[in-house]
């Protein structure tokens, strides 16, 4: 391995709950081993950029009930497609040569799993996109 793989794994946080099996799927394994562990490393990168999509795009998102506040988050990344193939870079940048020659080999259905991954932990996280209430 090289040092750029040695230095991605070396900082990327270790997820005890991301198992892996023999009888898991390939893609699941990927997932877990590679996917989680990059974007919980990349989850203060993945929330600026929703930020910035946020201010950007003047929806009224912090006019929204927290449901469509959910759904927003939803839309913005399954719909916007530069939006997303932003996200999906910050991501796959991360992988190593490795990873990389694994992904590509089914990049549909990993995109898919890592897009999933990304609006979920946005949604879990919506507080953090709560405007500051000046005092």
């Amino acid at each position: 391995m090289n040092d750029r793989s040695n230095d991605l794994l070396r900082f990327r946080p270790e997820i005890p709950s991301a198992r892996i099996t023999e009888n898991m799927s390939d893609d699941e394994r990927f997932q877990n081993k590679s996917l989680r562990p990059i974007i919980k490393f990349q989850n203060p990168l993945l929330v600026a950029a929703f930020r910035n999509y946020i201010s950007k795009h003047k929806n009224g998102f912090h006019d929204l009930v927290l449901d469509k506040r959910l759904e927003f988050i939803e839309n913005a990344i399954q719909k916007d497609i530069k939006f997303r193939n932003s996200l999906k870079g910050m991501i796959i940048g991360q992988f190593t040569l490795e990873e990389y020659g694994i992904y590509i080999q089914n990049s549909s259905a990993l995109n898919k799993r890592m897009m999933n991954m990304v609006i979920e932990r946005l949604k879990d996280q919506v507080q953090v996109f709560e405007q500051a209430v000046l005092v």
